[in-house]
């Protein structure tokens, strides 16, 4: 396997199961998962914490310059320390999802991150999942996958998600959020959400987990 091979990127929209399948499959080839999410996430944490708007590219720049982030494997989620503290909780709601498309949209963010995901798959045997991770971040990668699948869907399962880890939600705001997103990651200058032209889209509204990954095995093995 050359070092592009060892690359596997998994793309796609808000809630279509990119991180369960993305651990997963990292798994089982015994790979490193990338959450690149995670990471935009966190910088949305962090300005919010410090007051700075999300917009305000500026001052998120600053922020960036004594940027500490650690990316840890957890039990179900990425583990993540954001300044030493551990911040995997908080950012996972969907305040913090909407927080880290307006982020991802600043070049000066775009840039950090890209260069920081960049370093960590220098190694190879990496699935990385996120939004641009076949297009911008590794386009040499050997293998891409874009996941996708109906709003209803997705929104049906991020709502389960949330509320198997307590947390209060209203299937319908979930909805409209990862509308709003989906038009927002789209639409936006920088690296924005699309499918690489040599990636495998797989639509999952009507598949389960175990039958999105055995199809990625089978055209992994195709390669």
């Amino acid at each position: 396997m050359t070092e592009k091979d060892e690359i596997i990127t998994i793309d796609g929209p808000s809630g279509s199961g990119k991180s369960t399948i993305s651990r997963e499959l990292a798994r089982r080839l015994h790979y490193t998962y990338l959450d690149t999410g995670a990471m935009y996430r966190a910088v949305g944490l962090l300005a919010l914490r410090r007051n700075i708007a999300l917009d305000d590219e500026k001052g998120i720049s600053s922020l960036l310059s004594n940027f500490d982030l650690q990316l840890l494997p957890g039990k179900h989620d990425t583990r993540v320390l954001l300044d030493q503290q551990d911040v995997s909780e908080a950012i996972r709601t969907p305040e913090m999802g909407m927080a880290a498309s307006r982020v991802s949209a600043l070049p000066v963010v775009r840039e950090k991150l890209t260069l920081l995901q960049q370093q960590l798959g220098s190694r190879g045997r990496v699935v990385a999942e996120g939004r641009d991770t076949g297009t911008v971040v590794f386009p040499q990668a050997g293998y891409k996958f874009y996941l996708d699948a109906s709003a209803e869907e997705r929104a049906r399962r991020r709502c389960k998600q949330l509320h198997e880890k307590g947390q209060d939600v209203n299937e319908k705001e979930i909805l409209t959020q990862l509308i709003r997103r989906d038009q927002d990651d789209s639409s936006r200058t920088i690296a924005p959400l699309k499918a690489a032209p040599d990636a495998v889209i797989i639509n999952s509204s009507r598949m389960t987990i175990v039958e999105v990954l055995d199809f990625m095995l089978e055209q992994l093995a195709k390669k």
